[in-house]
């Protein structure tokens, strides 16, 4: 069993109560549209997005929903280390591929409704991939598939591949790390999202104390 999937080892801890709140939160931001896709990043690596987009999509697919989860960090991404899955052939072939044969792509994990597409080979050009006609076709075929995806993005300050995806998808969640993201560093990364401001669900602060209950803490920051 994988310690970091917390809200299946650890369902009555604070820090999977904290996820399922982020999953109400979510479910209740759906006042005039339905979300069928949504973008997890953060400003930099090593704040938990990962961790979070895995936990996250676990969380909607206990609530009975089919959830595939999409690692789109075709250079560094560790989804697959996350779920044990194989990541001989993912994304990132696919998208070099016919992207009708998706489902020859997607691995079921052993979590009841939850599917995972893992980053796959390291391409050349992960952000031309992304930004591809084809990827766009992809994501809207998925979304036809699924009831919900959720695609582990890029950290937004390294890459542009993040925004790339931003104009693909309904809601955007940023991470950030307590105590180590910088708030000049976070304020940074809303205002390069700004073109997408109508987006962004919310800021989520991880790694915090235990006395202060992990990962708990989901505010609308870019208001402020």
């Amino acid at each position: 069993m994988n310690n970091e999937l917390v809200i299946n080892a650890h369902p009555k801890s604070q820090v999977s109560e904290a996820i399922k709140t982020i999953r109400t939160n979510l479910q209740f931001s759906q006042v005039d549209e339905k979300i069928k896709t949504i973008l997890i990043t953060s400003s930099v690596s090593g704040e938990g997005k990962s961790f979070i987009s895995s936990n996250l999509a676990l969380a909607f697919a206990q609530n009975n929903l089919k959830v595939l989860l999409v690692d789109c960090d075709m250079r560094c991404g560790r989804i697959h280390e996350i779920f044990n899955l194989s990541n001989e052939k993912g994304l990132s072939n696919l998208l070099i591929d016919d992207i009708k044969k998706f489902n020859t792509y997607v691995q079921k994990t052993e979590y009841n409704n939850l599917f995972v597409l893992t980053m796959g080979s390291v391409p050349p050009n992960p952000t031309e991939l992304l930004a591809s006609e084809k990827n766009k076709k992809l994501c809207e075929e998925l979304k036809s598939k699924y009831d919900l995806v959720i695609f582990d993005g890029v950290p937004m300050l390294d890459l542009t591949d993040s925004l790339v995806m931003a104009e693909l998808v309904d809601r955007i969640v940023v991470i950030s790390a307590y105590k180590q993201t910088p708030v000049e560093m976070l304020k940074n990364t809303i205002k390069s999202l700004e073109a997408f401001r109508h987006k962004i669900a919310g800021v989520v602060v991880n790694k915090m104390p235990g006395s202060k209950s992990k990962y708990n803490h989901y505010n609308r920051y870019y208001n402020e």
